[in-house]
């Protein structure tokens, strides 16, 4: 039976110029190289510029997956752009990307899951193009969590950083089975009873623009049982385990969660794309940075099976099964 899939066209990524290492804490925080590198694996992250923003973060990205399948703006029916630090209140980030784009057609809105934030927005796209509702959705993760941080909590503000991730989605015709390229199955969840666990204690309506709040142990406990949950229930859907994987591309929060949520799987780490160590976790743009580093690297290859889970504040959680 012919089916529609949404099938990944192109990729890429942007990293904000400054280049953070560990060492630079050492002069403002009670901290050391060793004691990031020990508890998180995280080496290094980029900051963005005085006066660069996420809309400029993201359309970067935006232009590398454009070039990368060959297809202009103005081809793109829709754009969703995941991110927890837009520029401003309203309008949306997308709307923004989307006039650096030059886009003068089809619709562009923002998704806000915090960390998993890529995989709803995957979820929804595909939900746009399975049902006919647009074609081409570039799919952008972006995010400026450099702006948000308290920088005299030491157990967060050396944990995040800057950057953004696109793909573009195209429909394609399938088979309606688990061989098919493209997006085979997702599943997503969130439970608003954790909300204190990882949070912003600031917003709109609190007239206050806070900073990022983490109860590091309960995050780390709930993350790697839900994530490897999420994982096999998404692959159960399609008829699949977690033999049958090529690569899981995690949301980079932390190597320690990473390793964990492998095992929990049955997998090992060098079935694992791991980029924590460069990047920080830079929340909805970790998956995206992670998928483009990971097929420029020679890792992803066309026709494999992958995984990708995340969580986030909310608590929200998800996965997205695809073949690239």
């Amino acid at each position: 039976m012919s089916v529609t899939r949404a099938r990944v066209v192109g990729i890429g990524h942007y990293l904000p110029e400054r280049c953070v290492e560990n060492a630079e804490f050492e002069a403002c925080l009670e901290t050391s190289d060793e004691w990031i590198r020990s508890r998180s694996g995280i080496e290094r992250r980029h900051f963005a510029a005085e006066g660069e923003l996420t809309s400029h973060l993201a359309a970067h990205a935006a232009r590398a997956a454009l070039t990368d399948a060959g297809i202009d703006a103005s081809e793109i029916d829709a754009l969703i752009v995941a991110t927890s630090t837009a520029d401003l209140t309203f309008p949306s980030a997308a709307t923004m990307v989307q006039a650096k784009l030059g886009m003068e057609g089809g619709f562009a809105f923002d998704i806000q899951a915090v960390c998993a934030g890529f995989v709803f927005a995957l979820s929804t796209a595909n939900a746009m193009i399975v049902s006919g509702q647009a074609r081409r959705i570039l799919v952008i993760g972006a995010e400026t969590f450099s702006r948000i941080m308290d920088w005299t909590d030491r157990a967060t503000c050396v944990l995040f950083g800057d950057g953004a991730g696109a793909l573009i989605l195209e429909a394609a015709a399938g088979d309606g089975t688990n061989a098919d390229r493209g997006i085979l199955s997702s599943d997503l969840n969130s439970d608003g009873r954790h909300r204190d666990l990882l949070y912003v204690d600031g917003g709109v309506s609190t007239r206050s623009t806070g900073h990022l709040r983490m109860e590091g142990k309960e995050v780390f406990r709930h993350a790697v049982e839900k994530l490897a949950q999420t994982a096999h229930t998404a692959l159960d859907r399609i008829g699949l385990g977690a033999g049958d994987v090529d690569w899981i591309v995690p949301h980079q929060a932390n190597l320690r969660i990473i390793k964990a949520t492998a095992q929990r799987m049955g997998l090992t780490l060098d079935r694992v794309v791991v980029t924590v160590q460069d990047h920080g976790n830079t929340s909805a743009a970790s998956i995206p940075l992670a998928l483009s580093v990971g097929r420029d690297r020679g890792q992803i290859k066309a026709g494999d099976l992958l995984v990708t889970e995340a969580i986030g504040g909310g608590l929200a959680w998800g996965s997205v099964v695809l073949r690239w």
